[in-house]
C-alpha cells in the first residue's frame, strides 16, 4: 500500500475531525437544506424548523407550537430517526459493494485509520455532552446517535478521494447530504413534522490522547465544553467531573466525595505530592518497583482499612514524562510489592517477575 494513500487518509480524516470539533456558527441554511433532501428520500416533506443553543436545550424547550411534542430525551420513540438510520445503513451496503477485492486492502487501512479512530475520538469529545444532557443516551448510542457520527462519512469520503473507488451517480447524491449536514451542525433531533437542530458549542477543548491521533476532552482551567447559552461540562483527561475539580479542588471535597473516578481527577488536579501533604496521609512503606525499574512504590494509609499506592506509569506520555497515580488498595496490605500485585490480580512474587509494567 502507497505512503501517499496513507498520507492522503490521514489529511481527509483529520479535516473531517476538524469539522467534528467545529466551533464555529452553524451553517443553517446548508443543514436544512440537507435535512429537506434527506425527508424527502423517506417519503417526507421537508419539516419546519427549531434552533436550539445546546443539547440540553432541545431536552428542555419544545418548538413553537407543538402540543403533543415528545421530548428529545424519549429519542428512542420517534418514528423518523429509526428511518433515517435504515436509509443510512442501505447507503452504505450500497456504497461497500462499489468496493472490489483489488481495493480491499486501502478499505480495511482506511477502516482502521479514518472510520475506527474517528469514532474513538467522536466517543470520547462530543458524546460526553450527549450523556450529560441526555439520560436516553446511554440506550440510544448504537442508534440515532451513532448514524450522526462522521466516521462512516469520512470512511466513504477517504475511498472515493484518496483510494479512486467510484460510486454511482446517486450515490453521490446521497453521501453528499449527509456530509454536509455533518460540516454544518451540531446534533440534531427529527419528528415527523419538525426538526430540531442545536448549535455547535463555541468552546471546546481537548487533548492528543492516543499515537493515532485520538482525542479527549480536557482542560485545567475551566470547561472543556461550553454553550452559548451557559450550559457547560468540566473534564479531566477525558472523565467528566463536577465543576470543583477543576475550579476548586479540595482535601474535603475529595474526602467527601463518593466516586472513585472523580476522586482521582481531583487528586491528580491537586498533584499527588501536594494532596499527601495537605492530607497528612501516613507513609506505611516504600520498595523498588520490580515491574517498572528506576520508580519507587510508596504506600499510604488513607482512612480505615484503605490505603493508596503510590506509583509511576510504566509507559511515557505525549510529553516525555512518566505520571504518577495512585491506586486504591486494601487495608491489611503492609508491603508496597504485595500492594502492587493485588492490583494485577498477582501475589507480590509473581509481580516481582514482570519485565516491565505497562
Amino acid at each position: 500500500m502507497s505512503v501517499s494513500l496513507q498520507r492522503e487518509a490521514a489529511t481527509i480524516r483529520e479535516e473531517w475531525l476538524g469539522s467534528a470539533l467545529s466551533t464555529l456558527p452553524a451553517d443553517r441554511p446548508a443543514a436544512e437544506a440537507a435535512v429537506s433532501g434527506l425527508y424527502g428520500l423517506i417519503g417526507l416533506s421537508p419539516p419546519r424548523f427549531h434552533w436550539v443553543s445546546s443539547p440540553v436545550a432541545a431536552l428542555l424547550t419544545a418548538p413553537p407550537g407543538e402540543r403533543a411534542w415528545v421530548s428529545a430525551d424519549r429519542i428512542s420513540e420517534w418514528p423518523v430517526p429509526g428511518r433515517l438510520s435504515a436509509l443510512m445503513r442501505e447507503l452504505c451496503r450500497g456504497l461497500d459493494q462499489r468496493v472490489r477485492w483489488v481495493q480491499q486492502p486501502a478499505d480495511q487501512m482506511i477502516r482502521q485509520k479514518v472510520r475506527a479512530s474517528l469514532t474513538r475520538s467522536v466517543t470520547s469529545s462530543l458524546h460526553p455532552a450527549l450523556t450529560a444532557a441526555h439520560d436516553s443516551w446511554v440506550r440510544t448510542r448504537d442508534n440515532w446517535y451513532a448514524t450522526q457520527c462522521v466516521s462512516w462519512i469520512a470512511h466513504y469520503d477517504a475511498l472515493r478521494r484518496a483510494a479512486g473507488v467510484v460510486f454511482t451517480e446517486e450515490q453521490e447524491r446521497r453521501l453528499d447530504l449527509w456530509a454536509t449536514l455533518a460540516r454544518s451542525s451540531g446534533w440534531w433531533w427529527p419528528g415527523t413534522g419538525v426538526c430540531v437542530l442545536s448549535e455547535r458549542p463555541v468552546a471546546l477543548r481537548t487533548e492528543i490522547a492516543g499515537e493515532d491521533g485520538e482525542v479527549r476532552l480536557h482542560c485545567a482551567d475551566g470547561p472543556a465544553v461550553r454553550y452559548a447559552d451557559g450550559w457547560d461540562l468540566h473534564s479531566w483527561h477525558g472523565t467528566r467531573v463536577p465543576s470543583w475539580v477543576i475550579s476548586d479542588p479540595s482535601v474535603h471535597r475529595i474526602a467527601t466525595e463518593a466516586n472513585v473516578e472523580v476522586r482521582r481527577c481531583a487528586i491528580e488536579h491537586i498533584g499527588w505530592s501536594s494532596y499527601i501533604r495537605q492530607a497528612e496521609l501516613t507513609l506505611v512503606a516504600t520498595a523498588p518497583d520490580p515491574g517498572n525499574p528506576g520508580s519507587e512504590l510508596r504506600l499510604y494509609d488513607v482512612r480505615q482499612g484503605t490505603r493508596v499506592l503510590l506509583a509511576v506509569n510504566g509507559s511515557l506520555e505525549r510529553d516525555g514524562r512518566r505520571r504518577r497515580y495512585g491506586l486504591t488498595v486494601p487495608g491489611f496490605l503492609e508491603d508496597p510489592v504485595e500492594a502492587a500485585g493485588w492490583t494485577y490480580g498477582l501475589s507480590a512474587e509473581q509481580y516481582s517477575l514482570l519485565l516491565r509494567r505497562t
